[in-house]
């Protein structure tokens, strides 16, 4: 198999306030499609990034989206001073350097920097 790219499709609540929260927390300019009524897609490095207007009740395993940055720590500055609210930027030495946070309907979101060893 020869996988050539990746999305990821994230359920929300109210499609319009999600689009401007994402473009806000990820700087990302108007959405690159929209395939299907109540779906937008933003192209985010090599993934797709799917919103859909879908129920958020959670019925099994969470998941979470991981975007990898060239600074973690930085990012994480950057949304606080959005009001975002974020965890704690943790250390895995050798590793990464990462913290969590969520978007308004709960999906939970990762950034990450990977760290010299």
């Amino acid at each position: 198999m020869d996988v050539s790219g990746a999305a990821v499709g994230l359920p929300v609540s109210d499609l319009q306030r999600s689009v401007e929260w994402y473009q806000r927390v990820l700087e990302l300019a108007e959405p690159d499609l929209e395939p299907v009524e109540g779906v937008v897609e933003f192209r985010v490095g090599p993934i797709w990034l799917q919103l859909g207007k879908d129920s958020t009740v959670r019925s099994g395993a969470e998941v979470v989206t991981r975007f990898g940055v060239a600074d973690a720590s930085r990012e994480r500055e950057r949304l606080e001073a959005l009001g975002v609210a974020v965890g704690p930027l943790e250390h895995v030495p050798g590793a990464v350097d990462y913290f969590d946070f969520s978007d308004p309907d709960g999906n939970t979101l990762s950034m990450y920097s990977e760290v010299e060893q």
